[in-house]
């Protein structure tokens, strides 16, 4: 990743922030992979899944890594100040908006699309990381993929049992074919 001024880091999460209010990961993906280059599709694949792990917001923890290769932990400040900054002033003004107007139908509508629309890049956002592990293993990550989905959202199972069952298979898979 190139080295990158705090200023510049912190434009870029402030952007990402205003563009994907509520559900930030199919722009940040957008702006740190396809616009800036600053990560490879592989990169943000492994860092997002390195953030998932621990504790706190996956964006806000990707933030956090992104800004620290950047340049340190001035990077990872102006990073998490770009990403939280604006959308704290913006709730807050949303929550006095809507307990003003929250029972207009036409507010009531008008959320209900938002949230048709933030499901929408959700997916097409999943789609495009499983792109290029697809790629190359599709044999092999297809049935943990399908496995996923079925068990979560057609047999409504919770996540965490999904994943103790399916994460050591697949690791199992992999170490096995990599002997």
């Amino acid at each position: 990743m190139a080295a990158a001024r705090p200023r510049t880091i912190f434009l870029v999460f402030l952007a990402i922030a205003l563009q994907g209010f509520g559900g930030v990961l199919p722009f940040a993906r957008r702006a740190l992979v396809d616009r800036r280059a600053w990560l490879t599709p592989d990169d943000f694949n492994e860092t997002l899944s390195l953030c998932q792990s621990l504790p706190g917001p996956n964006i806000v923890n990707l933030s956090i890594a992104v800004g620290a290769r950047a340049c340190g932990w001035r990077g990872s400040l102006a990073a998490v100040a770009g990403l939280v900054g604006a959308p704290v002033v913006i709730v807050i003004t949303l929550g006095v908006l809507y307990g003003q107007f929250g029972g207009l139908q036409l507010v009531q509508r008008a959320i209900i699309g938002l949230a048709a629309a933030a499901a929408g890049l959700v997916t097409a956002t999943a789609a495009r990381m499983a792109e290029p592990l697809l790629k190359r293993r599709a044999l092999t990550a297809a049935p943990f993929i399908l496995g996923g989905f079925v068990a979560v959202g057609v047999f409504r199972l919770p996540l965490p049992y999904v994943l103790l069952v399916l994460a050591p298979l697949s690791i199992a898979i992999m170490w096995k074919r990599s002997a």
